[in-house]
């Protein structure tokens, strides 16, 4: 009988980022779950070596000149893996999504839904059978020529433009122009086309005033600027740009999302008066399935659109099913709520990869392994358990699971444990622990342990008073109907409620002009920047500190070098060769480009005479190349960097570099560094912190750290306002608002609010879950729970002959 395959995937020697030359074995068939604190290498192990290595030997299969047109990730460092199945992985993308990207086109259920219309659709006496394009608003068949496919339509209206009249041009009535030199540059040619810019808006003729803002003629014309003493100003040729089209220009073509958003301000948004918001031509909105348009299924939550979805005739029959059977997952995922026609940019990121991984279980895909990014991110307490059934049949259909999460109930449900720390960054690196989780609990310096099995314990807080409310309401938006919530102010609040019940479209009304917020703080999960050359540095202000205190060494001072010289943005201190990049791409003809250390700067992004200048023994690139924890210690004695070094300390960011690209933070990460920032930015006025699922992404020893962060702001006499689906921080919260009961049409209203006990005695899906952590656990209470069951597999170290 021939040998049985080894049942392993071994890997040997990871050194990906932080790994210490990681040697683990993981069975294949089963749920395992990576956990660890964040920063400590559990991603680089799943992501950045097994994955990336699956996925580097798949393109190997691929011919060359086809392996150009694909994105590809570099060769992971590791020694060897072997058992190694093909791997599919399922990240929480933080890219921006276009408005036309919806639920329907990442299930792929519009698709379905489009065919159903084309071949089964009931069509008007006489009319033409349409393809299934012509059912789809991105198309040039299907899109309303009116908004081309968008639904609705931008304009711009005197009142919007010129909100305060009795202003003359000068004066700044034409609020929606730019500022600095170029409003002025607009100013200057209506003048000199013989316009009055000094005499009040409204006393101009409507005549002109309509031409001034709307106008699309653009005359060309010579300006004499008025000279000021000091500056030689030339005449020029100015071309003229009405109001409405400078807006409606940079609202549509501006890549900076600030001037984007400022156009927005001038522009009224109304449903496209042609197609009603259905975003399609008439003639498919003409045709009907079930007496409804294919808009209007679109709209319907998917739960009632499976219900809507039964054939008469064969050919029907066979596309129902499908759809229904497409749509099946979906709703088991706990994503029933919602439509095929709402917005990918408007789904969390635990949505979106919920709805891939959706699509996943209907491929029927068999032996591979899925590499799973946090899937319980964003997920109600109530609905992980259906993500556990999921991913139980994602491993019955024979595939391998390999998940990164933090979500005990994950972790409690898998099969293998593989932890990784034991602390962050150069701190962690190192496999603690990979076997059955019942035995993580002999590993004393794991920090998964102490929660996993119920040895920590909430901190005393007696429930703080408020300072006043702010009321916020009625709110009328998505499934919110004229709710009016109350929060109370200086104090800790956690807005609760199972997935899409409406809790960040509750906060999401809360602004600045809002009676008792004084100054409003937002911190996101989105980048802190897009490209390597944003780092943790430069986003905190950190970096200039750094720059003056090099600027003003004695060798510096010497030869003449200002701040300017030692950013890797600017040519002179730079090195030009590869820009200040560090790398330089080397193109390969048929084979993907390939990124090298630049060959002069080795990587350092500076030039040669920069890294001459020194502090305290370190150049600049050294310097950028400390840990913050090491920084900390280098700069003790300079208040302006230390000031920022121990905030991101304080919120647990001691284990990344200054220099670390904004491209190679998570999430959670870039949403503390922004706190950080604010940190440091010393007590001010009363402020209210916003924060939108902030320990996603966070190990729970890193929500200990974040939510006595939090709770410090609210000594100080702060507000913070929480959207929280960590029940270990909402019972720790001074009051709650609860949403539901469910999701979508069956949820946006508020359930119950109070003090957490209070709510843990209602009937809100809530309750049982903040009971249970209220609920002191007695230590190894919790260590009992039982892997799912598997067949039994051979220890690590076993070879099967």
């Amino acid at each position: 009988m021939p040998d049985s395959p080894d049942p392993y995937v071994r890997v040997r020697g990871a050194r990906e980022h932080n790994l210490k030359g990681v040697d683990v074995d993981i069975p294949r068939d089963v749920l395992a779950v990576f956990t660890g604190v964040s920063g400590s290498g559990k991603s680089s192990l799943a992501f950045g070596t097994i994955y990336a290595e699956a996925q580097r030997r798949y393109f190997e299969s691929v011919a060359p000149y086809a392996r150009r047109l694909i994105h590809q990730v570099g060769a992971p460092k590791v020694g060897e893996i072997t058992g190694l199945p093909p791997a599919v992985s399922l990240q929480q993308r933080r890219s921006t999504p276009t408005s036309r990207s919806s639920v329907g086109t990442v299930t792929q259920l519009s698709n379905s839904l489009r065919m159903l219309f084309s071949r089964a659709g009931d069509y008007p006496p006489g009319a033409e059978r349409l393809d299934s394009d012509a059912f789809s608003p991105n198309t040039a068949a299907g899109a309303c020529p009116e908004c081309h496919g968008l639904g609705r339509v931008h304009r711009t209206t005197e009142e919007s433009l010129v909100p305060d009249p009795s202003l003359s041009i000068r004066d700044g009535a034409i609020a929606a122009w730019p500022g600095a030199w170029q409003g002025k540059n607009l100013r200057d040619i209506l003048g000199a086309l013989g316009h009055d810019v000094d005499r009040p808006w409204r006393e101009l003729p409507a005549q002109e005033r309509e031409w001034i803002l709307f106008t699309d003629e653009q005359p060309v014309v010579t300006v004499h600027p008025i000279r000021d003493a000091d500056r030689i100003q030339r005449p020029y040729q100015g071309t003229y740009m009405s109001a409405r089209r400078y807006v409606m220009k940079t609202f549509s073509d501006s890549r900076s999302a600030t001037l984007r958003a400022r156009a927005e301000r001038f522009l009224t948004s109304a449903p496209c008066p042609a197609c009603g918001g259905s975003r399609l031509r008439p003639e498919a909105l003409a045709v009907t399935f079930a007496g409804r348009t294919i808009a209007e299924l679109a709209a319907l939550p998917l739960t009632e659109l499976a219900g809507i979805l039964h054939g008469g005739s064969e050919a029907v029959r066979v596309l129902t099913d499908d759809l229904r059977s497409r749509i099946g997952p979906v709703v088991e995922l706990g994503l029933g709520y919602l439509s095929l026609d709402r917005s990918t940019p408007t789904l969390s990121a635990g949505e979106l990869q919920r709805l891939r991984l959706a699509t996943q279980l209907r491929s029927g895909l068999f032996g591979v392994v899925y590499v799973l990014d946090e899937p319980s991110a964003g997920l109600h307490p109530s609905d992980t358990e259906a993500l556990l059934t999921v991913l139980a049949r994602l491993k019955a259909a024979g595939n391998s699971v390999f998940v990164v999460e933090h979500h005990l109930d994950v972790v409690r449900g898998a099969d293998w444990l593989v932890d990784v720390g034991p602390r962050a960054g150069e701190h962690g690196g190192r496999v603690l622990h990979s076997g059955p989780p019942a035995q993580l609990a002999a590993v004393p310096e794991s920090e998964t342990a102490r929660f996993l099995f119920g040895r920590s314990s909430l901190p005393d807080r007696r429930l703080r008073a408020p300072t006043g409310q702010l009321k916020v309401g009625p709110v009328t938006r998505h499934n919110l109907r004229a709710v009016t919530a109350e929060f109370p102010l200086g104090v800790f609040t956690a807005v609760t409620g199972v997935s899409g019940s409406g809790k960040s479209t509750l906060v999401g009304e809360i602004t600045e002009e809002s009676a008792g917020v004084g100054r409003l703080v937002c911190v996101d999960q989105k980048p802190i920047g897009r490209t390597p050359r944003s780092n943790l540095a430069t986003y905190t202000g950190l970096f200039d500190a750094v720059r003056k205190a090099f600027a003003a060494t004695d060798l510096a001072r010497e030869r003449g070098y200002g701040v300017g010289r030692f950013s890797f943005n600017v040519a002179g201190g730079r090195c030009e060769t590869c820009q200040g990049e560090g790398f330089v791409s080397v193109e390969l003809l048929f084979l993907p480009s390939t990124y090298a250390p630049c060959p002069d700067c080795g990587g350092s992004r500076y030039h040669p005479e920069t890294l001459e200048v020194t502090y305290r023994g370190r150049n600049i690139a050294q310097v950028l190349d400390l840990t913050v924890e090491a920084a900390a210690d280098f700069f003790a004695d300079s208040p302006q960097v230390s000031r920022s070094l121990s905030a991101l300390l304080d919120v647990g960011l001691g284990y990344l570099r200054l220099g670390q690209p904004a491209t190679e933070l998570s999430g959670g990460e870039a949403q503390r560094i922004k706190l950080a920032s604010e940190l440091q930015r010393g007590r001010r006025a009363h402020t209210l912190y916003l924060l939108d699922e902030p320990t996603t992404g966070l190990h729970p020893a890193d929500v200990e750290v974040l939510t006595a962060r939090l709770h410090a702001l609210v000594d100080d006499g702060h507000t913070v306002i929480v959207v929280e689906h960590d029940m270990s921080v909402v019972a720790a919260a001074d009051w709650v608002i609860d949403l539901g009961p469910g999701g979508g049409t069956a949820g946006g209203r508020i359930v119950a609010a109070g003090p957490p006990p209070q709510i843990a005695q209602t009937q809100s899906p809530t309750a049982p879950y903040l009971t249970r952590a209220l609920t002191p656990t007695p230590p190894g209470a919790r260590g009992t729970a039982q892997p799912a069951t598997t067949a039994p597999h051979p220890t690590p170290n076993q070879h099967p002959h």
